[in-house]
């Protein structure tokens, strides 16, 4: 580990990272904009007060995030909320080029950029919201498994995220009691977790702000297919969220809005939604995450550089 923060952190290799986002970026950014240039934006004609009220939604579940995820970080080494909110959305727009898991590193150089919490309680936390995530999902899996028409295999697959959501809540629990284990009592680990490691109280709070987002969400998502006149349920808009969630956890990804955005056009398929409208639903539904998610980045950008420049006005007034 100590090996790998020290690689990370090698200015030739900085660069190199950045140089080769910026260009992705680029490259991903110019093939969009030639999409829609052949084919026009998605949401051109959408109800305004029905996109305002979603995008709206949409921003305020990152603010619930953040605030459950908050809650998983120690006392004082609780970073702001703005903060998260912005590391989220910085995850979310560098999901527009970037590999899948990536965004884990973005959150993490974002969040260690705007307070000072070593990288391994970052990756504890992110790992428990992960699972947290899982939980929180699996009630709307369920009512998408019951109640959505598609076949089988998105079913069976809609059951797994629900499933999964039960084991998940089993590891948050058990984390903290690891340490009273006797034969892991000799790992260091162990006793690592077990002090940095969120109590069952805590991480029920933080469960509830994340389920408050993923509700928050969903309901955006279905605020969203009205505006865009697709005829489709609110059990339908529960599948889409699950489905672009689902496959945010694959260990590698193109890139990550663009999975997304394909699963969750893939089940609005499958449901009868016509091809060229649920791929355009679901650009339009990245695209105001993306946006949403980049509010908070533009915020946190201009906190820093108040922070790094009042200084200087200080000194010009005096």
């Amino acid at each position: 580990m100590q090996r790998t923060v020290e690689w990370v952190r090698n200015p030739a290799v900085r660069r190199m990272f950045n140089l080769v986002s910026i260009g992705l970026v680029l490259i991903v950014g110019t093939l969009v904009a030639r999409h829609f240039a052949e084919n026009g934006w998605p949401i051109k004609h959408a109800d305004p007060l029905l996109l305002g009220i979603a995008g709206g939604l949409f921003l305020v579940s990152y603010g619930f995030k953040a605030f459950g995820w908050q809650r998983l970080f120690q006392g004082e080494s609780r970073p702001r909320v703005l903060t998260l909110a912005a590391a989220g959305g910085a995850a979310a727009v560098g999901g527009i080029a970037l590999p899948g898991r990536i965004d884990e590193l973005i959150r993490i150089a974002i969040v260690r950029r705007g307070h000072a919490v070593s990288i391994g309680s970052i990756a504890l936390t992110l790992f428990v919201l992960g699972l947290i995530d899982t939980v929180a999902l699996a009630p709307l899996a369920s009512v998408a498994a019951a109640l959505v028409s598609v076949g089988s295999l998105f079913r069976a697959a809609l059951a797994v995220v629900a499933f999964c959501g039960i084991g998940a809540a089993v590891v948050v629990v058990a984390l903290p009691r690891v340490a009273s284990i006797r034969p892991l009592q000799r790992f260091r680990l162990t006793h690592w977790l077990a002090q940095h490691t969120t109590c069952p109280v805590e991480a029920a709070k933080a469960t509830a702000f994340v389920a408050v987002s993923w509700s928050l969400r969903a309901v955006a998502t279905f605020v969203l297919l009205q505006a865009l006149g697709v005829n489709a349920s609110f059990a339908l808009a529960l599948g889409f969220l699950c489905a672009g969630a689902a496959s945010a956890v694959l260990p590698v990804a193109p890139a990550g809005a663009a999975t997304q955005a394909g699963a969750g056009a893939a089940i609005l398929v499958a449901s009868g939604v016509p091809a060229s409208e649920a791929i355009a639903f679901s650009i339009a539904a990245q695209a105001l995450v993306i946006a949403s998610g980049a509010v908070f980045v533009l915020l946190f950008g201009g906190q820093l550089a108040h922070r790094r420049f009042r200084p200087a006005f200080a000194r010009v007034h005096l």
